[in-house]
């Protein structure tokens, strides 16, 4: 078996395209978009790339025939800010063979090591944590739209080499239409008697606005976690004038006092079930056939990927006066059957709490592991969110 790393058009064929093999017996795989896996290693689109670099390899056996591939990546914003310098390794798929997984594994830590990190994360993306994040262990179903999918016998790998979890990542789900339990429509009741409290969905036609909306939301409820990254209304309305095309405004809520901004919470519907039909290419047939497929309606499911609300209004009832208010206008739309809550980590137990409570199911879990390169340092889990 031979390592090569990945330069050449066909090298990032073959990358793109050894899931194919890998997946060809599971009928609940969906390809990834080509151009979404390859967005994250272009210099030009990628931002993490401004503190930080990646590098890809594909494993061949004796014949030439790829039966392997991996990344490995690092940031040194955010890998500095760890217990100890830490990077990523991520977009790994092997056939069921340990040796070949262990190749793979220490050409990442190698090259880890080489840059400095004394332990790597995986299975996570070079990118934020809403892609690709997570190795699959329970819920093989049809994964949504960026996120990780992978045989169950991954686990043995990273475990059998020495990974730890770092955290686990729920997946919730929930029909639509199921009822909200009473304390939820009391708690919205007593909000809404007040009218310094306003519910919105998005306009898309103002998305400046809600894109500064969200910065500011996101930057009092979030930014102290993960890295401590904040994040700019630039950078904000970037996020949403990519999601525009695919966004339904009925799906995307914010609460308002006294016309400031306090809670989001943000859907899209789930467009794997349309990509699925592309076989990874977006080119300018798929496209027109995407919007064909998405004007029929086939897509009845959507996923939350941001809920939050802003320190001084959590525990004051409205999470609940959000989440009523939104149920009843994406009932009326009738266009919704599931939704899934992507995803929330252990380290998130009050978010935990607020999803179990509404009547949720246990769909899918995802495990981030961690790999320290001093085998001899004490491994700590992730800090839990208070």
């Amino acid at each position: 078996m031979q390592l090569i790393e990945v330069k050449t058009k066909r090298d990032k064929k073959d990358f793109l395209e050894l899931p194919l093999m890998i997946y060809k017996n599971n009928d609940q795989w969906i390809r990834p978009l080509d151009k979404d896996i390859e967005s994250v290693f272009d210099e030009k689109e990628n931002k993490f790339y401004r503190h930080g670099t990646a590098i890809r390899w594909l494993l061949k056996d004796d014949k030439e025939k790829v039966i392997g591939r991996v990344a490995a990546f690092y940031n040194e914003k955010i890998s500095k800010k760890e217990d100890q310098p830490t990077g990523g390794m991520g977009f790994f798929d092997c056939i069921d063979d340990m040796t070949a997984t262990m190749m793979l594994f220490d050409k990442c830590k190698e090259w880890l090591k080489e840059k400095g990190m004394e332990a790597m994360d995986g299975p996570i993306n070079f990118g934020e944590r809403d892609r690709w994040w997570g190795l699959l262990v329970e819920g093989f179903s049809e994964p949504v739209y960026c996120m990780n999918y992978n045989p169950p016998y991954y686990r043995k790998f990273f475990e059998e080499y020495g990974f730890k979890m770092f955290f686990e990542q729920i997946v919730f789900s929930l029909k639509v239409f199921d009822p909200l339990q009473d304390k939820f429509i009391e708690r919205h009741a007593r909000i809404a008697a007040n009218p310094d409290f306003k519910a919105a969905h998005i306009d898309k036609s103002n998305i400046e606005k809600y894109a500064e909306d969200f910065s500011i939301i996101y930057n009092k409820a979030w930014a102290t976690h993960a890295g401590g990254k904040s994040i700019s209304k630039e950078q904000a309305l970037l996020i949403f004038k990519k999601m525009k095309p695919v966004m339904d405004e009925k799906l995307v809520w914010f609460i308002y006092y006294k016309d400031q901004p306090i809670a989001c919470w943000l859907n899209l519907p789930e467009i794997n079930q349309l990509f699925k039909y592309m076989n990874g290419k977006f080119h300018l047939f798929n496209k027109l056939r995407f919007l064909w497929l998405k004007k029929r309606g086939i897509c009845r499911k959507f996923f939350g990927i941001v809920f939050g609300v802003i320190p001084e209004y959590q525990g004051t009832g409205v999470d609940s006066y959000m989440i009523v208010e939104g149920a009843n206008e994406i009932r009326k739309t009738n266009r919704y059957d599931d939704m899934e809550l992507q995803w929330i980590g252990d380290f998130n137990p009050k978010m935990i709490n607020v999803s179990e409570s509404l009547g949720t199911k246990r769909m899918r879990k995802l495990i981030t592991y961690r790999y320290l390169f001093d085998r001899t340092k004490e491994f700590k889990r992730s800090p839990i969110l208070h």
